[in-house]
């Protein structure tokens, strides 16, 4: 187990603590309206977010008692992947976190690091191990300074995972699994763990769930967590509040619940996607929730980068791009295959010609028509299986695939 393989490295108090800080180039903008669909008022978002930038704007002396410098959460351009980098700042010491690293395919976070000037992380926490999440760790940990990763300790038999442990190793990072209940203060930065109490969910669901306070201001990140993992924060009586909200999994209809977004009560929310991905993220459901809730919201494929910045009284938007949110659904929306990732070294496979969907390898299952690398780990993670119609279980699977599955003939239960 993870754990164990890193049991000397839980040093999770002695946080390493450098960082640069620098600036992109943004420029200040009011969210254009979601597409004709939302029916999104111009007039009314542009009212709303004057509301949000100007709560609780204090007088000047008190702001002068602030310890509080100007912190600025970047929700990356990351496309169909999740990145967002915390940099803040307390008297000389500069502070940076990293939650998720992007997409394995691309070097795109490493980039934007660099821009900003980020030289040392004090934290990379990864939300879960999918490679749009885990991606670039190895790149980030090979290019700068990281002094901790934390991961939910789930593992991974992708080549992306593998590597990402490898590279942690190799250069001496501490290692650490946060538990529900941890609460870390990071210079003037708290830091609270509320999910997952344990791996009893599917790889989405057991995402790490990170609430930020800064002064008066708070952010909640959820990674993929769907309806099943936010009941449960819910169920634990977790607070759940935030000023800022990353919507959970990119803007999906198994994400965003109404009972969750009435008690997170955010007043900004931000997705990750991409333009016109094959997943038809955001999905509408969860642009009407949350516009009911009266968010506004933000997307990265709309609006580029997006930026918090924040005194820890008053937080301001800005975006690199003046967009309009739209909802394009993919044609045959159970018929997209996932992106698909690196293998591991090719395992052998048994010359039998029934591939067994409770015990085969890896390798094995990717020989079922439709099961790709990304496919075949979800496929392990829902094992047990009764018949090879629940392969509908799998995202993706629908009654077509199911019936090329079935007429393939190999797919078998205990064969």
């Amino acid at each position: 187990m993870i754990k164990k393989i890193f049991t000397s490295l839980y040093l999770f108090a002695g946080l390493l603590i450098f960082a640069g800080c620098g600036q992109g180039t943004t420029q200040p903008t009011i969210p254009d309206n979601v597409n004709d669909d939302l029916e999104l008022v111009e007039e009314e978002t542009k009212d709303e977010q004057r509301e949000v930038v100007e709560v609780d704007v204090s007088d000047p002396v008190e702001q002068q008692k602030l310890p509080f410098s100007k912190m600025k959460v970047h929700y990356i351009d990351v496309g169909q992947a999740d990145a967002t980098l915390i940099e803040y700042s307390q008297g000389e010491e500069a502070f940076a976190v990293l939650i998720d690293t992007g997409d394995w395919n691309s070097t795109e976070v490493v980039s934007y690091l660099q821009d900003q000037n980020i030289t040392d992380i004090d934290i990379v926490a990864v939300t879960h191990p999918h490679a749009d999440h885990i991606g670039q760790l190895d790149k980030i940990i090979n290019t700068f300074n990281v002094a901790e990763v934390w991961m939910n300790g789930e593992t991974s038999e992708s080549q992306v995972f593998a590597q990402s442990l490898a590279v942690i190793e190799d250069n001496n990072v501490d290692y650490y699994e946060p538990e529900v209940g941890d609460v870390f203060d990071i210079g003037p930065l708290e830091l609270a763990v509320l999910h997952p109490q344990s791996l009893a969910g599917d790889t989405n669901n057991n995402s790490l769930a990170i609430r930020l306070q800064y002064g008066d201001v708070s952010f909640l990140f959820t990674g993929d967590s769907e309806e099943d993992a936010e009941s449960e924060m819910l169920s634990r009586g977790a607070n759940l509040q935030a000023d800022i909200l990353q919507v959970g999994h990119h803007g999906s209809k198994t994400s965003t619940t109404d009972r969750f977004l009435n008690a997170v009560k955010p007043d900004i929310a931000i997705y990750s996607a991409s333009v016109d991905n094959q997943y038809g993220h955001p999905h509408i459901e969860t642009i009407n929730r949350l516009k009911k809730s009266g968010a506004l919201v933000y997307g990265t494929d709309a609006h580029g980068t997006v930026i918090v910045e924040t005194d820890g009284e008053t937080f301001n938007v800005q975006t690199n791009n003046q967009g309009t949110i739209k909802h394009t659904p993919p044609e045959i929306e159970t018929e997209v295959a996932p992106t698909p990732e690196p293998k591991k070294e090719v395992q052998p496979v048994s010359s039998g010609t029934c591939v067994d969907i409770n015990s085969a390898s890896e390798a094995e299952i990717q020989r079922i028509i439709h099961i790709g690398p990304a496919r075949s780990q979800d496929l392990i993670q829902l094992r047990p299986y009764q018949s090879v119609d629940d392969l509908s279980k799998i995202k993706g699977i629908g009654p077509a695939r199911i019936a090329d599955i079935l007429a393939q003939g190999i797919a078998c239960i205990g064969g």
